[in-house]
């Protein structure tokens, strides 16, 4: 059960004494931003808005929604960064799950035996952060050695974004293999991809384990076709998303230039959902490049090329005859 933080919630609008607040986070977690909302209010005595909007992370914090509210807070839930705050107003709210790991963990820790592996790093995602140190127990109790790589940035010591994993690329050379905690295989093809060390997923509510390496590869192979196939490309949209955290209009400008210089008709886009149906209406353009979040560009299905900034680079090395090996093997896809 996912359990959030409520007493810092509580610490918080007692000292400030705000009129007014507003929660937001992933949509998995909504029922029970439902009830803390429901308690801010009993207790409190002051609005509590639920912001019902998508919220995939720290860089999509809704904070222009919180802006038409007039609230002075936003309590961003379920996000556990290595910040507590997003300058006065954004608050960093835990949610851990308080599921036990113990009998996945035991059961994959016996079973790789059958690889050996000698060193192997843990790594997991907000929710289960407060689990690493036990399943990390565990698995010396069967010999292996076991290191948690450092944070950096806005990512504590183990933890990966789906498109930011420090911890795992900077310790690439001392480890065997990567264990994930959770069943996010959006964090973990993203450890798989950018390292090409043997993945596991760990998920403690089906008791089961599972390489992922193959799925990475699949997704690898989907985003290098999808340069290809933008190299014949005449008029190009540059998509900058206007998120806070995933805005990179220098970036999209850059790559503006860079295309031209190639010969490439280029148009800047601006859009907030970065959505087949949204980019479908643009006309005169063949493929599209989105400086939003990787992930989208990777893990989504367009009608037309779309490229993620690291495949923008690597498409402007190919138009060059430059090598594009290794495009997704670097600590972020920003």
């Amino acid at each position: 059960m996912m359990l959030i933080d409520e007493k810092r919630i509580h610490e918080v609008i007692d000292s400030r004494k705000p009129h007014s607040v507003a929660l937001n986070g992933p949509e998995g977690l909504i029922p029970r931003i439902q009830t803390s909302a429901a308690n801010i209010t009993e207790k409190f005595g002051i609005p509590a808005y639920i912001i019902g909007d998508t919220c995939w992370g720290s860089c999509d914090l809704n904070t222009q929604a919180a802006d038409i509210l007039g609230v002075e807070i936003l309590f961003n839930i379920g996000h556990t960064i290595a910040n507590e705050t997003f300058g006065e107003r954004v608050i960093m709210i835990n949610a851990y799950d308080d599921i036990s790991f113990d009998r996945v963990a035991r059961k994959c820790a016996s079973s790789l035996q059958n690889e050996n592996y000698k060193t192997l790093s843990l790594l997991t995602d907000s929710q289960h952060l407060n689990q690493i140190g036990n399943v990390k127990e565990i698995f010396e109790e069967y010999g292996y050695k076991v290191i948690i790589g450092k944070g950096k940035g806005q990512l504590n010591d183990g933890q990966v974004f789906g498109c930011e994993f420090y911890p795992a690329f900077d310790i690439q050379n001392l480890v065997d293999a990567y264990i994930f905690l959770g069943q996010s295989r959006f964090h973990s093809v993203s450890v798989a991809m950018s390292t090409e060390k043997p993945t596991y997923m760990l998920d403690p509510y089906f008791e089961e384990y599972s390489q992922i390496n193959k799925i990475a590869q699949m997704f690898k192979k989907k985003a290098i076709l999808s340069i290809y196939k933008a190299m014949d490309a005449r008029g190009i949209g540059i998509i900058i998303g206007l998120k806070e955290g995933q805005f990179a209009k220098i970036q999209a400008l850059k790559l503006k230039k860079l295309f031209e210089q190639l010969g490439k008709r280029v148009q800047l886009i601006a859009m907030t959902n970065i959505t087949n149906d949204h980019v479908r209406i643009f006309k005169g353009l063949d493929a599209f490049v989105e400086v939003a979040c990787p992930r989208i560009a990777i893990d989504d299905h367009f009608d037309k090329p779309m490229l993620s900034t690291p495949q923008a680079f690597a498409l402007i090395k190919l138009l060059k005859n430059e090598p594009i090996e290794d495009l997704l093997k670097i600590h972020h896809w920003l």
